[in-house]
């Protein structure tokens, strides 16, 4: 019987950012009819992955390729899905769960990347790209790994597709972010600056980004700004993750461990050499989108009392 697969999403409070998780699940499933696909979210939203689990197994799956719908691998692909998987298999020990690798700069991904920049210039008057630089912004993560691949990702569009400059900057707790990274951009001099979200979906942080992008813009109408779109359901997307997918089942799949903080000492991050891998997510499971659900505590975070971002 073929393997079941199992997408593990972030989660998010905005009802936007599931709906195109769900888009890609339902492209993905679509491509193969015949496998069982199932999903789940790790916090904000509904299914569980938990649940995910459950439906596979329901439906006779007796192994289940777990994949990360994640760019990068920080904490959640580190920590917290492990996690998940480990109590997938004390739930159905009878099951082979496989873990598949995140979706990372995939070749399919950066060519999505140039289809969605091409698309923005299009849309925009001709200037050559001779005059523009590439601003990429990332998530941003405590973990310097998945950083340092974001700008990896601004250096192969950069002179990939010959922008004048590339700089990269993030939404969130590693810097720059936007608002500084914007005004960095305009000191240099470029007629036109194109501003990338490396995002899979859209949610809270990306369309604060836009918002960001267009009130610098209102303030800076010498230079012209181009709000990229970010990657989205599309069938370049679909095609990352039936790769992944074939690599957990042929024993293939390896995460960005060569630099990852847990198992080497990286200077500034010595405390987390070896430290437990532990999830946080526990106690915003399947809360965000239902203003009747969950305890005052659960609505706060809901709300993004406790400074969760999605």
């Amino acid at each position: 019987m073929t393997p079941a697969v199992c997408i593990v999403g972030h989660g998010s409070r905005d009802q936007d950012a599931t709906g195109e998780f769900m888009d890609l699940v339902a492209l993905f499933r679509d491509k193969r009819p015949a496998r069982i696909v199932e999903c789940g979210f790790l916090e904000f939203a509904r299914p569980l992955v938990q649940d995910g689990f459950d439906r596979c197994v329901e439906r006779g799956a007796k192994t289940i390729v777990v994949l990360p719908g994640m760019l990068m691998a920080a904490g959640h692909a580190k920590n917290d899905i492990p996690g998940e998987i480990q109590e997938g298999r004390l739930r159905h020990p009878d099951v082979d769960f496989r873990y598949g690798r995140h979706l990372h700069l995939h070749h399919k991904i950066i060519e999505l990347c140039r289809v969605r920049i091409e698309e923005a210039e299009a849309l925009a008057k001709p200037r050559a790209r001779e005059e523009t630089l590439l601003l990429v912004v990332g998530r941003g993560s405590s973990d310097p790994d998945s950083n340092s691949d974001v700008q990896k990702l601004t250096r192969l569009l950069w002179e990939g597709l010959g922008f004048a400059w590339g700089e990269t900057c993030f939404s969130g707790v590693a810097k720059p972010l936007v608002p500084e990274a914007l005004d960095r951009c305009r000191r240099m001099g470029f007629a036109r600056i194109v501003v990338f979200p490396f995002f899979l979906f859209t949610g809270v942080l990306e369309k604060r980004i836009r918002r960001e992008t267009f009130e610098f813009s209102a303030l800076h109408p010498e230079i012209e700004f181009v709000s990229s779109e970010y990657l989205k359901p599309h069938p370049l997307l679909r095609d990352v993750f039936a790769d992944r997918a074939l690599e957990a089942m042929r024993g293939e799949a390896n995460m960005n461990c060569d630099l990852c903080m847990y198992r080497v000492r990286l200077s500034g991050h010595e405390d987390a050499l070896g430290a437990p891998q532990v999830g946080h997510h526990h106690h915003v499971r399947g809360i965000g989108q239902d203003e009747e659900q969950g305890s005052p505590l659960e609505k706060e975070l809901a709300r993004g009392g406790l400074n969760h971002g999605r």
